[in-house]
């Protein structure tokens, strides 16, 4: 979620920023402009006003016309010299009164026709093109030379804008400069923000997942985050209050009647073993109510474990896998001898992981039991140690008839157990005991085909503390 959010919105900040700079630039570089076009308009207009009374046509010269067409060019030649900028006074005919430098002339087309065709109409340059930082071009501003209401001449000055130029991408570099900045407080902003959204989001996952994994007592705070988020918090922590208190109503209700079955079933073995006295030796309906009688204390016995194992937390300490599987493989040693099954271990000599020894144990033998019940006589059961990433992984893998791809789906639940092996004695709670013990530890058993045959049971022990929640 974070990885959508967070880019949406940088996305949309550097939107609101782009729409803002745009039009910011293209304001400083219109600004620029202007203001130089103005400093030309006050320059044609103090030419025009020297070349009012030079003598032109109709106009007869005069020394004094003289003069100020002496002044006037003399004032052209010091404006360009200084300015670098080409100027010059024009008849309508284009006819040069004073240029500068010598030989300039008004250019047959382009911006400088069109100022000066302007200026003749009787109005001075006021929009001329848009002067940008990549392109090399010139200003031409034109001012028209009236005299008793005529135009006589236009003013024409021709400007360099290298300078110009320079000035708006200075500016532009200030502009994408602060916009960068910008940027980067927006990103900032974007990541605080998504983080503040988010991190209630975080926590609950964190909390479901712990609750998926058998750690009820999992809760969120609520004094973080929007205010919907802390409502939703609230209701998730309730949620799992109610949910925490109906599964130890359960689990207090199935260890009860576990415990409290126990006796009446213990007197009623205790009757049928009294009855089978007064009966013949051998009797095959005594001995089978005797089988059910002491399958269905088993079951209650299993269910207590099982009622034990999901209440119960677990001792997590430091421990050599290796070590344990060794030994647990040792202690069942005489029972695949009777069964004339060979039991190996193999792998690592040494795995440290974090694991409750006592619950570890209990839950390795149940899945040994299981593969050797299941492993017919001559077969192989073996167990590997090794280092899976971060876990410590055992797997055992037995000889037996297996399971199909569905019933790999439902292996480990509460006495399910295959219709293939309903004659196989067992209340099919052993394997959802130890995935009890190890899911309160942080562990994992799964399972899947071995091949060519069997059961590949892997016990994953995790090699890290796990984090406090």
């Amino acid at each position: 979620m974070r990885a959508r959010l967070l880019p949406l919105l940088i996305v949309l900040m550097a939107g609101v920023l782009l729409a803002l700079g745009f039009p910011l630039a293209g304001g400083m570089a219109a600004v620029d402009q202007q203001r130089v076009v103005v400093d030309r308009l006050d320059d044609t207009a103090r030419f025009a006003a020297l070349a009012q009374y030079i003598a032109t046509p109709p106009y007869e010269a005069s020394a004094e016309t003289d003069e100020r067409q002496f002044t006037l060019q003399k004032e052209l030649d010091r404006y360009q010299s200084l300015y670098g900028i080409r100027a010059g006074v024009f008849r309508r005919d284009r006819g040069a009164l004073a240029v500068a430098p010598k030989g300039w002339a008004v250019p047959d087309g382009g911006e400088g026709r069109r100022a000066f065709d302007e200026a003749l109409a009787g109005r001075r340059s006021h929009d001329p093109p848009r002067v940008w930082p990549w392109r090399r071009t010139r200003l031409a501003i034109a001012s028209p030379v009236i005299r008793d209401g005529d135009v006589i001449a236009v003013v024409v000055t021709d400007s360099p804008t290298g300078a110009l130029r320079s000035r708006i991408l200075h500016k532009w570099l200030l502009l994408v400069a602060g916009e960068t900045a910008a940027m980067l407080l927006a990103v900032a902003a974007a990541v605080r923000l998504t983080g503040w959204v988010l991190r209630p989001v975080r926590t609950l996952d964190a909390a479901a997942h712990s609750m998926a994994t058998g750690r009820m007592n999992s809760r969120v705070r609520v004094d973080s985050g929007p205010p919907e988020l802390r409502t939703l918090a609230r209701s998730f922590n309730e949620m799992a209050g109610h949910v925490e208190e109906a599964l130890e109503q359960q689990r207090a209700f199935v260890a009860d009647a576990s415990h409290q079955l126990r006796n009446p079933l213990a007197a009623l073995l205790l009757r049928i073993d009294l009855l089978a006295l007064d009966l013949p030796e051998g009797h095959a309906e005594i001995a089978s109510v005797r089988a059910e009688g002491k399958r269905l204390a088993r079951v209650l016995d299993d269910l207590l474990d099982l009622a034990l194992a999901e209440h119960s937390d677990a001792d997590l300490r430091l421990t050599d896998i290796a070590e344990l599987v060794t030994d647990r493989v040792g202690a069942w040693a005489p029972v695949a001898a009777r069964e004339r099954v060979a039991l190996e271990v193999r792998g690592a000599a040494a795995a440290t992981g974090w694991a409750d020894p006592i619950a570890l144990s209990s839950a390795l033998d149940a899945v040994l039991d299981n593969a050797l019940k299941f492993t017919p006589g001559g077969g192989r059961v073996e167990v590997a140690v090794a280092l899976a990433g971060d876990t410590v992984a055992v797997t055992v893998a037995d000889g037996g008839p297996g399971l199909t791809e569905e019933e790999l789906t439902r292996v480990g639940d509460r006495f399910w157990r295959s219709n293939r092996h309903q004659n196989i004695t067992g209340s099919g709670l052993g394997l959802s005991i130890a995935r009890a013990l190890l899911t309160a530890g942080g562990a994992t058993l799964g399972y899947a085909p071995n091949r060519p045959r069997g059961l590949r049971a892997t016990i994953a022990v995790p090699r890290e503390p796990p984090a406090a929640h």
